[in-house]
């Protein structure tokens, strides 16, 4: 058994407890609060007087990125005695795990990212003044200032540059992008309202930058996007022939530039050929703790014979988690018939007992009913050493299919989520064909 990983399901499960105890605290304080109505309304419910509470209903929030505000929409409910909260990325709404509120400050918190919002309400109720934390690689920490007001205001405010003064340009349809950190091909796909609204997302070839909302106002696309793991800002110009060029920023480190031109042919590359395996019988070798310290083999007996996905993933991966959301709805549907599902999580802090309380919140989150092995750390590196089968583990999730013969017949890199459209549609329908195909091997 690995060094540092001979602990019990016991121990576990208390340091779960222990690590949860002061947001138990916290929302158990909130049944002794005053209670506020959830009404939804365009400036929110006040609170009740004498309290400062936040204002219930649609707020306008934002992180201050290097690259300017970073905005996403945010949505307070307190029912029965209990807060509520949500983040707002365009259509997609998150529901955030953990909320609570006592003596002017709310907490939320999204424990399956390792990741927590801490703010002081002011102005009666009407603004929240904090920080955003979250885990990172080791023991660094990713910051960044939180506001919010409330009110269902424009994700954008508009700019005071003269040139964005007159109608707004187009950016509707399919662009072939160049960032300019990366060598790999990417697409953006953008809709766009009269209003000027602006949703949509980029494609590369390690996954999809999710659920991007904003606008254009003259010249200037803005985009964004926060889920409590991401936070992207697209910031770009349209040029006067129709190309884009603008900058990206991921949290508070990560800045590049990066460049597009109109392309309704764009398409990316086959996602089954990315990956090659060069060492199939390394599959055999593989073996890794569970959550619990207990030292398992990819190749246990109760997966011999069977059709597998082995999936490599972390926790902290919002693509991992649309992947993972669409495996348990593969287990659920396949699993009668015989197909087995591993993961593979490579986690961001090396700790042991706190990557494996990530695991466990993972697992309760999408209902997981497959075994996880903690495989590693999220190095891509470290994680190719770990996992000799394949060339290099170049995205997370990459995805492995085996026949019940025990042999690799493909390897998928990255994932298409549900801001995809299309995309996401067609990956689904690949999946399931992969899958199919093993089964009806199988039977003959």
């Amino acid at each position: 058994m690995p060094k540092g990983l001979d602990y019990s399901e016991d121990e576990v499960v208390r340091y779960i407890i222990t690590k949860h105890i002061n947001s138990l605290i916290l929302l158990t304080s909130v049944m002794t609060l005053t209670s506020v109505a959830a009404a939804p309304g365009d400036r929110g419910t006040p609170p009740p007087s004498g309290t400062a509470a936040p204002r219930t209903g649609l707020w306008r929030a934002w992180l201050d990125s290097p690259g300017g505000e970073l905005p996403f929409g945010l949505e307070l409910a307190h029912e029965d005695g209990e807060w509520k909260a949500w983040l707002i990325n365009g259509e997609e709404r998150i529901v955030i795990p953990r909320v609570g509120f006592r003596a002017g400050e709310l907490v939320l918190e999204i424990d399956y990212y390792d990741s927590k919002i801490t703010a002081r309400s002011t102005d009666e109720g009407s603004s929240l003044e904090g920080e955003w934390v979250k885990q990172g690689r080791g023991t660094s920490l990713t910051r960044m200032k939180f506001h919010a007001r409330a009110g269902a205001e424009r994700r954008f405010l508009p700019p005071s540059s003269a040139k964005n003064i007159g109608s707004n340009r187009s950016v509707k349809g399919r662009w072939s992008v160049d960032f300019a950190g990366s060598h790999e091909p990417s697409v953006a796909v953008f809709e766009q309202q009269s209003d000027g609204t602006v949703s949509g997302t980029f494609l590369t070839t390690t996954g999809d930058y999710r659920f991007l909302a904003g606008g254009v106002d003259g010249d200037r696309l803005r985009l964004s996007a926060f889920d409590g793991a991401h936070a992207f800002l697209f910031d770009a110009r349209v040029l006067s022939d129709g190309s884009l060029k603008g900058d990206f920023w991921s949290r508070e480190t990560w800045h590049e530039t990066w460049t597009a031109r109109r392309n309704l042919d764009a398409v990316m590359p086959d996602s089954f050929q990315l990956t090659s395996v060069i060492d199939a019988e390394a599959l055999d070798r593989l073996a890794f703790p569970d959550m619990f310290g207990r030292l398992r083999r990819v190749n246990d007996p109760e997966f011999i014979g069977k059709v597998r996905i082995i999936e490599i993933f972390g926790t902290w991966c919002p693509n991992c988690n649309d992947a993972t959301q669409f495996l348990v709805e593969l287990d659920r549907k396949y699993r009668a018939r015989g197909l087995k599902i591993l993961g593979l999580a490579f986690e961001l802090t090396g700790d042991a007992r706190r990557d494996a309380v990530q695991v466990a919140t993972y697992r309760r989150r999408h209902n997981i009913q497959y075994p996880i092995l903690i495989a590693g750390t999220s190095d891509k590196g470290k994680a190719s050493a770990a996992v000799r089968v394949l060339d290099r583990v170049r995205a997370y999730p990459t995805t492995i299919f085996v026949d019940g013969l025990g042999r690799i017949r493909a390897v998928h890199t990255g994932f298409s989520g549900p801001a995809t459209g299309d995309e996401y549609k067609k990956l689904r329908a690949d999946f399931e064909r992969v899958i199919e195909e093993l089964f009806a091997e199988d039977a003959g």
